[in-house]
C-alpha cells in the first residue's frame, strides 16, 4: 500500500483534515516520552463520523490508528507507526454541562484545564489532577487513567467517568457505562 494512495482515500472519507506531510509527521513522532515512532500520517476528525469513516479507510487498508490528545503522556501511548487521529483540533469542546447532576459531556480532545474552567463558575471541579493540566485532555486521561496528586480525596479518572461513547476499530460503536443492572447488563 503506497502512502499516498491511503491519504487519498481519507481524504476522501473525512471532512477534517489529512496531512501526510513531514511537518505533520515529525509534530506526532513524539509524546512527552523517550519514545520516537514516526507515522504514515495523521487525521484532525471533526466529529464522531469522520472518527469512524477514518478507521474504515485504515481498517481496509490494513493500518493501525492511535488516537493522540495533548501528547502528554510518559509511556508512549500517543505515538505510533500508522495514523495518528488528532483529536484536538476539532474535537475539544465541553458539549454540556449539568450543575444539578455534576455532569458535563465534554470531547475526547477538550483540555482539563478548559473543562475546569467551565465547571467553576458552578462550584465544580474535575478531580483528577496530573501536573499536565494545560495540557492534557479528558481522551488521554481516560486512556491513561490519570490522577495526580490528589487522586486519594478525588479519585482517579475512571472514578469520575460516567460513560463513554466509543467506536472499535472494527467500526462498532459502543455506549459504555459505569455499574450493572440484573436484567439489561450495564446501564447509562
Amino acid at each position: 500500500m503506497a502512502r499516498s494512495d491511503l491519504a487519498h482515500a481519507l481524504a476522501a472519507a473525512v471532512r477534517g483534515e489529512v496531512d501526510f506531510g513531514t511537518s505533520a509527521r515529525a509534530l506526532t513522532t513524539m509524546d512527552a516520552s523517550n519514545y520516537r515512532r514516526v507515522p504514515l500520517g495523521t487525521v484532525a476528525p471533526r466529529d464522531a463520523d469522520d472518527v469512524a469513516a477514518a478507521l474504515a479507510v485504515c481498517r481496509a487498508h490494513g493500518v493501525p490508528v492511535v488516537p493522540r490528545g495533548g501528547g502528554t503522556s510518559i509511556a508512549g501511548q500517543a505515538t505510533g507507526t500508522g495514523v495518528v487521529l488528532d483529536l484536538t483540533r476539532h474535537m475539544r469542546s465541553v458539549l454540556e454541562l449539568d450543575p444539578h447532576t455534576r455532569t458535563a459531556v465534554v470531547q475526547p480532545g477538550v483540555i482539563l484545564d478548559d473543562l475546569r474552567a467551565a465547571a467553576a463558575p458552578h462550584g465544580l471541579t474535575f478531580g483528577p489532577d496530573p501536573s499536565t493540566h494545560s495540557r492534557c485532555t479528558l481522551g488521554g486521561m481516560i486512556g491513561n487513567n490519570s490522577c495526580g496528586s490528589h487522586s486519594v480525596a478525588w479519585g482517579t479518572t475512571a472514578d469520575n467517568v460516567h460513560a463513554l461513547s466509543v467506536i472499535r476499530y472494527g467500526g462498532e460503536a459502543l455506549r459504555l457505562a459505569a455499574g450493572r443492572t440484573p436484567s439489561r447488563g450495564f446501564r447509562s
